[in-house]
């Protein structure tokens, strides 16, 4: 019979020696560990946070937006179309995403736009703006102009009509709102006039971006609202407990499927997997939100896939392998299983390699956690989880010494 012609990615028949080098892939996921804590407390000692959170977690403001043509039918557009005319407006930290909803007369296809800010004044445009006040309207005898949220309020000697102040805003690329608040007659104590100018929020500025970049589409505001920061507290709190869960029913999952021994070695695999991501997301501040939550949990059901495949080799081989210590079944039943892992992993980390080079928004920011999860997870299942349960196997579980079998004594027969 001929050889076949496929190849292998792995010969088959391999011997390596994964239990000698235990204690070094351990050492190196401790210093791991203690690097990923590091980075955490210079992220918050230098950015002021632990981790880049979006407005899921930080708080901010959410616009909804709907798109009709000329002809006044709704229509769908790209949402990369949208992505580029923010970036090109200078508008970055953005989560834009597809959303559908109901009008009452069927469904409507939108764009969903979050941001962490909450007023659509930046801070050194305020800074502009007060300052152009005193300067462009001195003649006005303005002596104080302030800031609160989207609104300026001025103190003058002589009264300042909305046609003399739009200019001073729309230099700064501010739109005023045709109604101001303003006291028709002076202070009696002071003679002063209190004037309070209103500018369009970031609804308005994000819908008159849209409007120049898409030719031929009207933009159109269905709903903003904000996210504050005790939801954003309350969402990162849940996120943590929903992590712990999965953690909880994976370790009792495998006290069941097989016995105690190999689930503290999965939930610290698991662990390690969890932390090894959050790590790379605080050393690169990749942007932190509901969907790397979902990835986190994608990551820890992989991990926990792979530690099964591991674990199930290894109880097989100990019932059939009787005769054998339990360092050489664990080095066998890796070898076994070595190339389907290999595969699985690479096969998983090519297609999510795709979707973070060409993905964007919240697709790339899934597959770059994927991406680092497919890594760590297939790590930890060979050189973490292994080492644990050996460990466990060793120090509770080996038994008490055979007996060696006394040699069968011979009586002497009488004399005769």
């Amino acid at each position: 019979m001929s050889d076949h012609k496929f190849r292998y990615m792995l010969p088959p028949g391999t011997r390596f020696q994964f239990v000698a080098k235990f204690k070094t892939w351990i050492w190196l996921s401790v210093a791991l560990t203690v690097a990923t804590v590091v980075v955490l407390f210079a992220n918050k000692s230098i950015r002021g946070e632990y981790m880049n959170w979006t407005i899921d977690f930080s708080g901010g403001t959410e616009v909804v937006f709907a798109f009709k043509d000329k002809a006044g039918q709704f229509t769908e557009v790209d949402a990369g179309k949208v992505r580029t005319a923010f970036a090109d407006a200078g508008e970055g930290d953005l989560d834009i995403g597809e959303i559908r909803y109901s009008d009452g007369s069927g469904s409507v296809s939108g764009m969903l736009v979050k941001t962490p800010r909450f007023s659509g004044l930046k801070p050194e445009i305020a800074q502009q703006v007060a300052s152009a006040f005193q300067q462009k309207l001195a003649d006005r005898g303005v002596l104080r102009a302030t800031w609160s949220g989207d609104r300026l309020f001025v103190r003058s000697k002589k009264p300042i009509s909305a046609a003399d102040a739009a200019p001073v805003f729309s230099a700064s690329g501010l739109e005023l709102k045709p109604a101001a608040s303003t006291t028709a007659k002076p202070d009696e104590g002071t003679g002063e006039y209190s004037q309070v100018f209103a500018i369009w929020g970031l609804d308005r500025q994000y819908q008159q971006i849209l409007d120049k970049a898409l030719p031929g589409i009207d933009a159109m505001v269905v709903q903003t609202s904000g996210v504050g920061a005790k939801a954003g507290d309350k969402l990162r709190d849940d996120a943590v407990r929903s992590l712990l869960y999965a953690l909880v029913l994976i370790m009792l999952y495998l006290a069941f499927r097989f016995d105690i021994r190999y689930a503290p070695g999965a939930a610290f695999a698991v662990i390690h997997d969890a932390v090894m991501v959050i790590g790379v997301y605080a050393a690169t501040w990749t942007e932190v939100s509901l969907t790397t939550v979902a990835a986190l949990l994608t990551v820890m059901g992989y991990s926990v896939n792979e530690t099964v495949i591991s674990f199930d080799r290894i109880r097989e081989n100990e019932a059939r392998l009787k005769d054998k210590s339990i360092e050489r079944i664990i080095d066998i039943s890796i070898n076994e299983r070595l190339t389907r892992t290999v595969m699985t992993a690479s096969t998983v980390f090519a297609t999510t390699l795709i979707m973070n080079i060409f993905g964007t928004g919240l697709v790339k920011n899934f597959a770059f956690a994927m991406n680092i999860g497919v890594v760590v997870a297939t790590y930890s299942s060979i050189f973490l989880a292994a080492p644990v349960f050996l460990w466990i196997s060793k120090k509770w579980y080996s038994g008490p010494p055979r007996r060696r079998r006394a040699p069968p004594r011979i009586e002497p027969e009488p004399a005769s």
